[in-house]
């Protein structure tokens, strides 16, 4: 029989992934191997085989028990000695954790996983058996995989090994099989061994059985036999009337069939394909029985001849022949289908099909109807075509398409259209049939972003989207839209390769008892389903829809067929024109802020119909391409565009021609239109919903039928709006132009809608629920008993779980056919359909018990059910939706007082916008959400009928109860409204809108309290219109407050009618401007304080007598600015002096740094007091604050109980007793500045000291300050506080001491002694030196101070000259102090002046025994005297003129003469006796020659 070669099959059903398949945590645990491992064996030859099937990627499924729990294993030749085994079944959720078994060897492509028999005492539920290529078999015992998980390796009670070659030698073995409690291998040589493995123990007798042709022969015709038989190609275990028997398949054709039990051929045929030609046998499966013929489907793949590349599939029948005994009969082959060499993966036979997993897809083939024609051929979507077309790789212009597209959609938002891109891009990775866990961490790290295993498994769904984006923006996507297009083309064409290398299929999975059929790939798992009606419409040819959908669509003839036909190829010829990006693009649309209409969208993909290019496009084009190659792109599109308009043109019009009038095109259109609108299904769900893999497979199955459901819609609305736009160009009247606007845009934006909805339901993914979210507490908490919810809890947030799950968990009832078959086995093709339409239908219309609703009122009840579980995001999408649907649909007008559940929507929408303002990462983002939410509680405020429509809200949600009855005036609905939509603000913190609230409340208080004689109901507001509007003054003085508007908050306080309340809050307002450092504003004079001054003066000195020294700013320093800003200088001046007081008293109590700062600000205290009472007049110019203080504090808030005062014990422990009635005026405030100044100069130099008294200051005061060196403070204390002779005595203390300073040690003195040097050199090097070790610095101060005080008292200068010489008799005194003393009163000569003279200088020098000093000094005045100018001589002649100490001159001459009696310094001495007596005697010769002139005059 000629073999049918390939076709294009139709398209019967597509592949859906199972959730969770991607995110299973492997347990991994070892084999123990005490089978010593042969040595390495040499390199093999290049044509030598190995001794066992080398690795492949192998997988299969085997069911086990009931109801059925299925094991899956797989090997990947990536890691040849892992098999990783998932253990599922079809009532439960498919499982997050695996086994991954590692053995000793690499592994052929073998497993078999049976239940264990007999059942083990120690919980062993099955057994695995496994071959390596080496030659050892194991035999595995297997629990529930959750044992394993702190287990490393396996007990060895539970691992049995058998080394092949030890028993037999069969060259090599070529093929395996198992069942319980038997390994079978098959030779190169044709040979078949049978281990009874897990049943006999391998030295048992009867543990190998060798199956032979005849086994009465010797061993020499066994030998001979062997020889003539062929390699085994493959064995097959198969059970056929609770007999085991074994199909060998050999290299040449023949087949045996065996009875395992009794080791006896039952049959031996020859395949009906001649091997002269070369044809060689591979591979062999087997069906199950039919009960009905009793026959076994047999495949058998074979290569014809060498010189054909493909192979060929026959297909041949194993009979069972019921009679006396089992005869077995080979059907010869009927069906041959023909394949590419090396292109079969898997292939499963049903009882009427035939399942055949090929490299590049799957396709079945029937038993019954089969045509070599290829009729009987059908093909089904795998994952691969699906994730290219979402993805944009299905084409290389996919991309570009889009970017053009978007350009057309916003053609003046550069950014805008970046992010639109990456928003589609995002929502097709994320799609539940496109996203895959470990392929995108691979694709993430293909990028360089590396993460553990664990931190991966933690990230959100939002979390991954970060990382997703920073990877494009890290690519250099925000150089230009094109370039982003650029970074996640790239990005999603790593990811496509990475799924279909890491997640290509590697086997079928099969339940032969439901017909479910599904693959299992390297990295998850899936099933397969028959198409929808509308996706056998949308991807095959209208002839395939057949009599069910014909009739559903309602067309009722011929001509209506083709004109649908030519509709749909029509819309068909649209989008490809448009390209892939248009349908991702207009269901985007629905998210873009600003949101774009469907009309919108339409209308401007119309006009890139006609222009194809935007000048925006263009110019990008040139910039990224080049002018040569934008210029041919742009020549070739234009050159499509043309083709493209004049194709469909004649389509329209041969449209046109075939139906005779547009009337009965739109009538066509309008059937297929209700063909799209969601299927109301009147099944009642009985049945509890469960977290299971139909569950899952249905939700996505329901996404998948709504997306071709959407698309399907929008072609349709994009072809009547380009009908719409040629009019009259393809003969529309105006008539059918209205007709469509009117009868058919809105059910298409209707159906657009609903079928957007649904699709958003079942793929966006959930939201993750912040901490703050108390209902995500509660999930935390996991109170609810139900596992399923526990464990959907555990979900929220991840990629794989999404929204339509929350719903379900909501609604309780599962959605699956009661009429189906077994709910406990995998679906078959057919089953999920059901559950998809129930689903869509109760989302869409609701349960057929709760009578007909609307679909608002259902987003209503959605709504309510996502806000429960925090999902804010598609709270706001769907309201939104309805919102604008809604507001298409109706007027304003008739909105207010129809449709009662606007209120709802509205006030829902509120409450979502709310939650999301206060979740916004950004302000802008916060201000813009909170500003929606405003807008929207006002506008359901003002809604006719809302107070009834609010009543009927469920708050199991979450949301605020209102707490108020419907039969209230509209007045009354509004204030409570108003006050609830303030409180629901202030609890998410959001004080501008808080505000807003209360300040439209106070506006209904005058209306409502002004209607009690109408409506009665005001009585029982239980509170005064001055309270009501006292309290939300107060709110509004609260929530301005909080948003710093702090004179806005100051209006709220004086424009509170209530008192108290007014007092409350301005005491607030104080406290919190403290707070926050802007007490400042008290102060400024911008505030005006109509009657409150004294009540802010109280609060401030409360605020400042319980308030600690520390605070800033303090209070009395308020106090005094704010006094001093309404002239109150004698407050202003008390209240900063009070500060001064705490002060003092905090000063006493701290270490010197901190007392000296604290004493720092005393001295300010003390000179603003001082400053302010100037400004008093003189009589006026004093203060008593302590006790005025206590006045004050007596007075403060007479009538408030709750007020607690401090002792007044406690509140005066720093104020002294003695002052308490004591009055201060400049005087005193002066003295205490000085000594407090005193006090702080002494704290920097490290000495604690203080004062009582300001009337004088203590006694060690000034010695303290001169030791310090504080010398200017000294004299202000010495200046200040005493006067006449005491001011003196205190000026000659100090300068005493100042004096001794700038003497040497008392150990120089004692080593040099009091007498006069030998000679005048000696003692200058002697003063000079002293001078040099005391420094500069005393000797500048006594200089600078003696200058600035000898005024005070004239012999200062005595007093110092006097003090240095006590105590250096050898001191050379300083120039300075030495011309201070010869400085001369005017008109006299000689030595005569003041107290500080040169003749008190002379008797110093006299006194001390400077007689060198002295009698130079003497010299010095004399000859002065004789050597004047002939102009003073007269002036000399006067009486008294001249002056000379001769008492102290004679004291001289005697102590030289002493002296020179005593023998000391004899020399020295005569030669200054001599000069004194020259200088002498020529004196007074001078005083002789005046005198006769003065009496010669006197007597002429």
């Amino acid at each position: 029989m000629a073999a049918r070669s390939s076709s294009s099959p139709s398209l019967a059903g597509i592949e859906v992934p199972i959730i969770g398949s991607d995110l299973i945590k492997w347990f991994t645990v070892s084999v123990p191997s005490s089978i010593t491992p042969p040595p390495p064996p040499p390199p093999p030859e290049p044509e030598s085989e190995p001794f066992a099937p080398i690795t492949q990627d192998a997988s299969a499924c085997c069911t086990i028990g009931y109801p059925p729990t299925y094991f899956i294993w797989r090997i990947n030749k990536s890691c040849p000695n892992v098999m990783e085994i998932v253990e599922f079944c079809s009532s439960t959720e498919f499982p997050r954790v695996g086994l991954r078994i590692e053995f000793p060897s690499v592994l052929c492509p073998f497993a078999l996983i049976c239940k264990s028999e007999p059942s083990s005492a120690s919980g062993n539920t099955c057994m695995l058996y496994a071959l390596t290529v080496t030659g050892v078999a194991y035999l595995i015992r297997l629990t529930d995989i959750n044992n394993y998980g702190s287990s490393s390796v396996f007990p060895p009670s539970d691992v049995i090994e058998l080394n092949i070659r030890s028993y037999c030698d069969y060259g090599a073995i070529t093929a395996i099989a198992a069942t319980t409690g038997c390994l079978v291998i098959g030779g190169r040589d044709g040979s078949v061994g049978c281990f009874r493995l897990g049943i006999l123990d391998s030295s048992a007798p009867g543990f190998l059985h060798e199956l032979r042709d005849d086994s009465s022969f010797g061993r020499l015709w066994s030998l001979m036999s062997r020889r003539t038989v062929a390699a085994v190609k493959d064995l097959v275990c198969l059970e056929i009337q609770a007999r085991n028997l074994l199909l060998v398949l050999h290299f040449d054709g023949v087949l045996r069939v065996w009875d395992l039990l009794t080791c006896s051929k039952l049959l031996s045929y020859t395949m009906d394909v001649s091997t002269s030609n070369g044809a060689t046998f591979t591979r062999l499966w087997a069906g199950e029985r039919s009960n009905d013929t009793n026959t076994v489907p047999l495949v058998v793949l074979y290569k014809p001849n060498t010189e054909v590349d493909g192979e060929i599939i026959s297909l041949y029948g194993l009979h069972l022949s019921l009679g006396g005994r089992t005869n077995l009969i080979i059907e010869p082959s009927t069906i041959n289908i023909s394949i590419e060499e090396g292109a079969l993966i898997d292939l499963k036979l049903c009882s009427d099909k035939i399942w055949i997993l090929k490299e590049d897809g799957l396709v079945s083939h029937s038993f019954i109807d089969f045509s070599e024609s290829g009729e009987s051929e059908q093909s089904f979507g795998l994952q691969e075509a699906t994730i290219g077309e979402q993805l944009f790789q299905s084409s290389e212009h996919a991309s570009e398409d889009l970017l053009l597209l978007a350009h057309s959609l916003y053609p003046s938002a550069k950014d805008h259209i970046a992010a639109r891109v990456s928003s589609i891009f995002l929502r097709m990775l994320f799609l539940p049939d496109v996203y895959h866990s470990s392929i995108m961490r691979a694709t993430l790290q293909d990028h360089n972003k590396h993460f553990t295993e664990l931190v991966f498994n933690s990230l959100t769904a939002d979390g991954m989207e970060k990382e997703i984006i920073s990877v494009i923006e890290h690519e250099g996507a925000s150089r230009s839209p094109l370039s982003l297009l650029y970074c996640w083309k790239n990005f999603c064409s790593r990811y496509f390769d990475n799924w279909c290398y890491k997640n290509a299929p590697c086997g079928l999975l099969h339940d032969p008892s439901t017909g479910a059929i599904g693959l299992i790939r390297k990295s998850s798992v899936s099933l397969l389903r028959c198409l929808e009606d509308i996706e056998l419409l949308a991807f095959g040819s209208f002839d395939e829809l057949g009599e069910i959908s014909s009739s559903r669509i309602n067309l009722s003839n011929d001509l209506e067929r083709e004109v649908l036909f030519e509709v749909l190829r029509c819309t068909s010829s649209l989008s490809q024109q448009l390209g892939k990006g248009a349908p991702a693009l207009f269901y985007d649309s629905f998210f873009s802020e600003p949101s774009i209409s469907p009309e919108d969208v339409v209308a401007r993909f119309l006009k890139l119909l006609e222009t194809r290019y935007t000048s925006d496009m263009s110019a990008l084009h040139i910039s990224e391409l080049g002018v040569d190659t934008a210029w041919e792109k742009g020549l070739g599109d234009h050159k499509v565009l043309r083709k493209f308009s004049t194709d469909i043109f004649l389509s329209l019009h041969g449209l046109y021609r075939k139906a005779g009038t547009w009337d009965k095109v739109v009538d066509v259109i309008l059937k297929y239109l209700n063909f799209l609108v969601p299927q109301k299904n009147e099944n009642k769900l009985d049945s509890e919903v469960a977290f299971d893999i139909r569950t899952c497979i249905s939700v996505q199955v329901m996404s998948q039928v709504s997306k071709v459901m959407f698309e399907s819609a929008a072609e349709i609305l994009l072809l009547l709006s380009y009908m719409v736009k040629l009019g009259g160009q393809i003969n529309m009247l105006p008539d059918d132009v209205s007709r469509v606007q009117l009868e058919l845009f809105p059910l298409i934006q209707e159906i657009i809608t609903e079928w957007h909805i649904v699709h958003y339901f079942g793929t966006k993914h959930c939201e993750s629920p912040t901490m703050e979210d108390f209902s995500s507490r509660l999930s935390s908490l996991q109170i609810d008993s139900n596992a399923n919810r526990r464990s959907w809890n555990d979900k929220v947030g991840k990629c794989d779980f999404t929204l339509a799950f929350i719903l379900l968990l909501d609604h309780k009832r599962s959605f699956e056919d009661q009429n189906s078959a077994d709910l406990k086995r995998l679906p078959n093709l057919g089953s999920f359909i059901v559950p998809a339409r129930n689903f869509t239908s109760w989302i869409v219309w609701g349960k057929s018990e709760d009578g007909s609703s609307s679909f608002s009122s259902r987003s209503t009840m959605f709504a309510l059910i996502l806000l429960k579980h925090g999902q804010f995001n598609a709270v706001e999408h769907l309201l939104t939706m309805v919102n604008q649907n809604l507001l298409k649909e109706k007027t304003s007008g008739s909105i207010q007082y129809v449709n009662n559940e606007w209120c709802t929507l509205l006030h829902l929408l509120g409450c979502c916008l709310l939650a999301q303002a206060h979740r916004q990462p950004t302000r802008a983002s916060t201000e813009k959400k909170t500003s929606e939410a405003i807008s929207c509680f006002f506008r359901a405020a003002s809604l006719h009928g809302a107070s009834k429509s609010l009543q009927t809200l469920s708050y199991e949600s979450g949301l605020p109860h209102l707490g108020f009855s419907d039969q209230v005036s509209p007045g009354s609905w509004k204030l409570h409204y108003y006050q609830w939509a303030m409180q629901i603000f202030e609890q998410y913190n959001m004080s501008s809108g808080a505000c807003q609230f209360a300040l439209a409340a106070l506006e209904q208080v005058d209306e409502v309290f002004g209607l009690k004689s109408t409506y009665p109901e005001a009585h029982s507001l239980n509170e005064s219109p001055i309270i009501a509007k006292g309290r939300l003054w107060a709110n509004v003085f609260k929530f301005t407050l909080d948003l710093n508007y702090y004179h806005d908050a100051y209006c709220a306080i004086i424009s509170n009618p209530d008192e108290e309340s007014k007092y409350i809050c301005l005491r607030r307002f104080i406290i919190v401007l403290y707070e926050r450092g802007a007490i400042k504003i008290l102060c400024d004079g911008q505030l005006p304080f109509i009657g409150l001054a004294e009540k802010v003066e109280q609060e401030l000195a409360w605020k400042a007598e319980r308030s600690d020294v520390s605070l800033k700013p303090n209070p009395y320093k308020l106090l005094y600015s704010f006094e001093m800003r309404q002239h109150n200088w004698r407050k202003a001046a008390n209240y900063i002096y009070l500060h001064s007081e705490q002060l003092k008293h905090e000063a006493a109590l701290k270490d010197y740094q901190l007392r000296s700062l604290a004493l720092q600000e005393r001295l300010n205290c003390l000179s603003a007091t001082i400053n302010a009472l100037h400004l008093v007049h003189p009589t006026c110019a004093w203060i008593n604050p302590f006790v005025q203080e206590k006045s004050m504090l007596k007075e403060l808030y007479p009538s408030k109980k709750a007020r607690i005062f401090a002792p007044d014990d406690e509140a005066d422990v720093y104020i002294p007793s003695q002052k308490l009635d004591s009055c201060m005026d400049i005087v005193k405030l002066e003295n205490e500045f000085v000594l407090t100044s005193a006090e702080y100069l002494l704290s920097l130099a490290n000495i604690k000291w203080t004062f009582t008294d300001i009337e004088k200051p203590p006694p060690n005061l000034v010695e303290l300050l001169v030791q310090s060196n504080l010398y200017d403070m000294v004299f202000t204390v010495i200046l200040k506080f005493f006067k006449g002779s005491a001011l003196k005595r205190e000026l000659e203390r100090v300068f005493i001491s100042m004096s001794l300073k700038c003497c040497p040690n008392r150990e120089n003195l004692k080593k040099h002694g009091l007498l006069l040097t030998s000679s005048k050199d000696e003692a200058v090097g002697i003063a000079s030196t002293t001078q040099h070790y005391k420094g500069n610095d005393q000797w500048d101060a006594l200089e600078q101070y003696i200058e600035k005080y000898k005024s005070f008292h004239p012999r200062l200068p005595v007093i110092v000259a006097e003090t240095l010489l006590c105590a250096d008799r050898l001191i050379e005194l300083p120039i300075w102090l030495v011309q201070m003393f010869k400085g001369t009163l005017k008109g006299s000569w000689g030595m005569a002046g003041s107290e500080s003279s040169p003749a008190s200088l002379f008797q110093l020098y006299v006194d001390y025994g400077r007689y060198a000093e002295a009698t130079n000094l003497l010299l010095h005045y004399i000859e002065s005297v004789a050597s004047l100018r002939p102009a003073d001589v007269i002036h000399r002649k006067r009486t008294s003129a001249v002056w000379f100490p001769y008492t102290t001159i004679e004291r001289l001459w005697c102590k030289l003469g002493e002296l020179i009696d005593s023998g000391h310094m004899v020399d020295q001495c005569e030669k200054l006796r001599s000069l004194l007596q020259a200088a002498l005697l020529k004196h007074f010769q001078q005083v002789n020659v005046d005198s006769d002139d003065v009496m010669s005059s006197a007597t002429s």
